[in-house]
């Protein structure tokens, strides 16, 4: 499934199976979102209003997408790549199943998985500029 033909339909389309993804917040409140497959992780955090940036628009050039998965989400999805695992070196909270939510498209083996939030990231602008999601 090609993700430009997903992200603009896929929040309301009745045909698109939709799972349970459940965010816990840098306040520890966990809020769950039925969560369109075929969608980046970070596209639906940013859907749904949630304090996490994106700063290079999913093309691998920061770590501001920073997340924590629970262990077994972790186990049941592909590993990172290389530049994947590159841009994680320079994440703050760096854990053992931190991802990069714009490499993680949503599927079955998310339903009922916890993304944790970490308290701070680490955006290379030096302006402040945070990038609005599209």
């Amino acid at each position: 499934m090609n993700f430009s033909s997903v992200c603009g339909k896929s929040w309301t389309d009745p045909t698109i199976p939709k799972v349970n993804v459940t965010f816990i917040l840098k306040s520890g409140e966990e809020r769950t979102f039925k969560t369109p497959v075929g969608v980046l992780l970070l596209e639906a955090a940013q859907h749904f209003n949630l304090d996490i940036e994106g700063a290079c628009e999913a093309s691998l050039a920061c770590c501001t997408c920073h997340v924590i998965l629970d262990q077994k989400t972790y186990d049941l999805i592909p590993p990172p790549c290389e530049r994947e695992e590159d841009m994680l070196d320079l994440a703050p909270q760096l854990c053992e199943t931190s991802r990069l939510s714009c490499q993680i498209v949503v599927d079955k083996n998310l339903e009922g998985c916890k993304i944790t939030l970490p308290q701070i990231t680490r955006n290379f602008y030096v302006d402040g500029f945070k990038p609005s999601p599209h």
